[in-house]
């Protein structure tokens, strides 16, 4: 698939799970995307590979000097530490909500979709998210499944690692796809 000309923010922050950062961006970037990496802080963030710390990734662009009117779709990884950080960063909020009301892609992979919850968008679409949050995500309005990857008006979700190829690709259709109609969250 022909990403030339699309540019996608991966928000990420310390704690972040390294595959669910790292095999979006490298597929993304095959596909001839320009993908950024956007955090609260510069320098680099660091991966949690499964069970202890991982690799650092250098951030592109910090959180403060972006929009998202300069970027065709948000990716989120999950990781516990990542969005449990971002879910208390209203900047962070208010960089994803800025996608949704511009009918913009918004994909979140395992722990992210509490992002999802805390900006609103969450509610009343079809979801799907790392098991532990299931209960999270219903209570949030979502309607919850057990899938590898769930998409409800450009908003794409994910269970864990193990779907990231699906994930990675459903996100790319969706971003070819263009904006998308939403009901209002």
């Amino acid at each position: 698939m022909d990403m030339k000309n699309k540019k996608i923010a991966i928000l990420a922050t310390n704690g972040f799970e390294q595959s669910e950062l790292e095999v979006p961006r490298d597929r993304l970037q095959a596909a001839g995307a320009t993908v950024h990496i956007v955090s609260p802080q510069g320098g680099s963030i660091r991966g949690w590979d499964q069970k202890d710390w991982g690799r650092s990734v250098p951030v592109d662009v910090t959180l403060d000097s972006v929009r998202a009117d300069d970027y065709d779709a948000i990716v989120l990884p999950g990781g516990q530490m990542n969005p449990d950080t971002l879910r208390i960063n209203d900047q962070a909020l208010k960089f994803i909500r800025a996608f949704f009301d511009q009918k913009k892609v918004v994909a979140a992979v395992c722990h992210a979709p509490w992002l999802l919850i805390d900006t609103g968008i969450i509610k009343g679409r079809r979801a799907t998210s790392y098991k532990s949050i299931k209960q999270d995500m219903i209570n949030a309005g979502a309607t919850w499944e057990d899938s590898a990857v769930v998409t409800d008006q450009g908003i794409v979700t994910s269970r864990n690692p193990g779907d990231l190829e699906a994930f990675s690709k459903t996100v790319m259709e969706e971003v070819a796809e263009g904006k998308h109609e939403r009901r209002a969250a």
